[in-house]
């Protein structure tokens, strides 16, 4: 007896079995959109990632920089500093420039609502993912409560004449659903606390340069 030969055909039974039931045309209404839900988490990860990560990018001499600047009294020259670096800190400090000559309050005033601005825009679509992972898996469970109703239904019109093979399919069907909508729900979820936990890194960072601007400005003589 070919042992291997058999184990095969077991492997390629279970796969096409697998498969079958995801693709399953009583499941399909669950399962499309679930998949799309995926490819959406999916997308909006690698390209809020690469966001995150440019926005990150700060270069090391720019605080010492615009230090310069402010102390030489050159403030065109830290605008054009500022405007030539397309990132949230350059902004900020964009504006707080742009103020001074103003009460200190307004100037912090003036950087804290950019800043607000620019963490809005970093955590672009976020929402969607933090949303996914919530309905993810009750999508899920839909349906498999309306498969599980479906075979108990056809189960209840023929009592006499239940082939359990075709109800364990049904059933079967309907459990997929529910692995579909969990694993699209844990993945968005981790996703989700991965940028969220990378946008606050990156608001620490901003606070610490922001609040090292307005120290900038609090020294004697400024």
């Amino acid at each position: 007896m070919n042992i291997p030969f058999l184990l095969d055909a077991v492997a390629t039974e279970e796969k096409v079995s697998f498969f079958k039931l995801v693709f399953d045309p009583s499941s399909l209404w669950i399962m499309i959109p679930l998949m799309l839900m995926l490819l959406w988490v999916i997308y909006v990860f690698i390209e809020r990632w690469l966001t995150l990560n440019d926005a990150a990018k700060i270069d090391p001499n720019f605080m010492n920089h615009i230090k310069d600047f402010i102390h030489e009294g050159r403030f065109d020259s830290a605008l054009a500093l500022c405007r030539g670096n397309n990132s949230p800190l350059a902004c900020m400090i964009e504006k707080g420039i742009s103020r001074i000559g103003k009460p200190l309050n307004d100037i912090s005033a003036a950087i804290e609502n950019t800043g607000q601005l620019e963490v809005q825009r970093l955590e672009k679509r976020l929402s969607s993912v933090a949303t996914i992972s919530g309905i993810a898996p009750m999508i899920g469970f839909l349906g498999t409560v309306t498969g599980m109703i479906s075979a108990f239904s056809e189960m209840a019109a023929n009592p006499n004449n239940v082939n359990i093979a075709d109800l364990s399919d049904g059933i079967y069907t309907a459990m997929i659903t529910t692995v579909g909508g969990l694993i699209v729900g844990i993945i968005a979820y981790v996703f989700y606390n991965i940028l969220v936990d990378k946008v606050s890194e990156l608001i620490h960072q901003l606070e610490g340069h922001s609040t090292e601007f307005m120290d900038m400005l609090n020294e004697p003589g400024k």
